[in-house]
C-alpha cells in the first residue's frame, strides 16, 4: 500500500523503491559495461562490439541480439488506415527511393506489440515517450501480467512499428498521433481499459481520451509535460528539428537513442538494453527521418496541446480516475508546479525520488507494482 504524506493527494513509495546514492550533480554521464572479466569500454565511445554495430558504417551483425529476442515476444497489429497513395516513398535530402525496408504498408499501418497475461483479464496500454520504444517497459510487463492483460507497442515511427516517410501517408503532427492510437486501441482494447503514458506523447493521449472516458477506467501519467514551463522541449531533443543539422543528428543512432536516453535522467544503461534502441537508426534511415518530423511536430504545437491538457483535467467534466507518477531526477521536466497542479485536479501524485524521466527505464518493477495498485 502506498503511504499517505500530508496533502490526500500525494503518495510516497518508498518501500517499493532500493536505496540508491544520488549522482544527479555530474556534469557528464559515463556508462561503462563489461565484455569479459576484464575488458570494459564505454558505450558512448565512437564503435560499439557489443552487437556487431559500427556506428561509422551503420552495420549490424547476422548473428541472435537482444532487439532481435525483444521482437519475437512481440505481434504486429494492424491499425489506422495510411492516407494517399504516393507511391515509393523517397528520402527529403536527396530524392532518392528508400529500400523495401524503409517503405511502410500501403493500406493499413503495422504496430508492434507486446503482450503479457492473459487476455481474459482486465486491459492495460503502455504509451512509451518521446524518443523512446515500447522495449521501456519490458520490466513492468511481468509484474502487470500477474492480474492483468497489459500490452505495450511502438508508436509509428519508433522501434519496430512502421515508420512512414512525411507525406507518404503520415505527417507525425500531433492530431495524426492522436487519430492513430484512436485507431489502435480499438484494435487492441475494444472494451474497457487502464491507459498508462509516459512523457511528451501524454497530452495526445488526454485528447484521445476526451472523448473516449466512458472507455478509461484509470489514466496514469508518467513524468507528463503537465505545466506552461514544460512546453518547451530540452535542447537534447530540440536539436532534432534543426534545419538540415537536425536531420543528420536524427541519423546518428548514439545522439538519436542513448544520448535523448541518459541525458533525462540518472541512467545507467546496459550495453545489452542500448542495442536495442540503437537498432531502429542503424537498420534504416527512416527512423531519423520519423524523428526529425515529430520534433518540428512537437516544436509547433506541444504548447498548444499542454495548454488543453491542462484545461481538460482540471474542468468538472473531467470524470476519469487520474494519477500521476512523477520521477524526481527527471533532468528534462522541472518538478515545480506539479504539486500545485495535482491538489487543483484533484489527481493522485506519486513521487519516485530516485527515477528520472523515463521511469519505466529506471523501475520497470516498482513502477508496475504502482501501477497494479491504482487500478487494483
Amino acid at each position: 500500500m502506498a503511504t499517505q504524506l500530508g496533502n490526500p493527494s500525494i503518495y510516497f513509495l518508498p518501500r517499493f523503491l532500493p536505496n540508491c546514492r544520488s549522482n544527479q550533480y555530474k556534469k557528464r554521464l559515463r556508462i561503462r559495461s563489461k565484455l569479459g572479466e576484464e575488458e570494459e569500454y564505454l558505450i558512448d565511445a565512437p564503435v560499439s562490439v557489443g552487437d556487431g554495430f559500427s556506428f561509422t558504417g551503420g552495420k549490424y551483425s547476422d548473428g541472435p541480439s537482444p532487439s532481435d529476442k525483444w521482437r519475437a515476444q512481440g505481434k504486429y497489429v494492424k491499425a489506422h488506415p495510411v492516407y494517399g497513395n504516393k507511391g515509393k516513398a523517397k528520402d527529403p535530402i536527396f530524392g532518392l527511393t528508400m529500400g523495401s525496408g524503409s517503405q511502410s504498408s500501403t493500406d493499413v499501418f503495422r504496430w508492434f506489440c507486446v503482450e503479457s497475461g492473459s487476455s481474459s483479464n482486465p486491459s492495460v496500454v503502455l504509451a512509451h515517450g518521446f524518443p523512446s520504444q515500447a522495449y521501456s517497459y519490458r520490466k513492468v510487463l511481468p509484474v502487470l501480467s500477474q492480474s492483468y492483460h497489459a500490452t505495450a507497442f511502438d508508436w509509428l515511427g519508433f522501434g519496430f512499428s512502421d515508420k512512414p516517410q512525411p507525406k507518404y501517408g503520415f505527417d507525425y503532427t500531433l492530431d495524426d498521433y492522436t487519430s492513430a492510437l484512436e485507431s489502435l486501441i480499438e484494435a487492441i482494447a475494444p472494451d474497457k481499459l487502464s491507459l498508462v503514458v509516459q512523457g511528451y506523447f501524454a497530452p495526445i493521449a488526454l485528447k484521445y481520451a476526451i472523448n473516449h472516458q466512458d472507455k478509461l477506467q484509470h489514466l496514469i501519467l508518467v513524468n507528463p509535460p503537465i505545466t506552461d514551463k514544460h512546453a518547451k522541449l530540452p535542447s537534447t531533443l530540440s536539436l532534432f528539428s534543426n534545419f538540415l543539422l537536425g536531420e543528420i543528428f536524427c541519423q546518428d543512432p548514439l545522439r538519436a537513442s542513448d544520448k535523448a536516453l541518459l541525458s533525462s535522467g540518472p541512467y545507467a544503461m546496459k550495453e545489452e538494453d542500448a542495442m536495442v534502441y540503437r537498432r531502429p537508426y542503424l537498420t534504416s534511415g527512416s527512423s531519423g527521418f520519423a524523428l526529425n518530423a515529430i520534433s518540428k511536430a512537437m516544436k509547433k504545437d506541444l504548447k498548444a496541446y499542454i495548454q488543453s491538457m491542462i484545461e481538460v483535467i482540471l474542468s468538472k467534466s473531467w470524470k476519469v480516475p487520474t494519477s500521476i507518477c512523477w520521477g524526481m531526477r527527471d533532468r528534462w521536466l522541472s518538478y515545480e508546479g506539479v504539486e500545485d497542479f495535482c491538489k487543483d485536479s484533484n489527481s493522485k501524485l506519486l513521487e519516485l525520488p530516485m527515477a528520472g524521466h523515463h521511469v519505466q527505464e529506471d523501475y520497470g518493477e516498482d513502477l508496475g507494482r504502482i501501477i497494479s495498485e491504482i487500478i487494483k
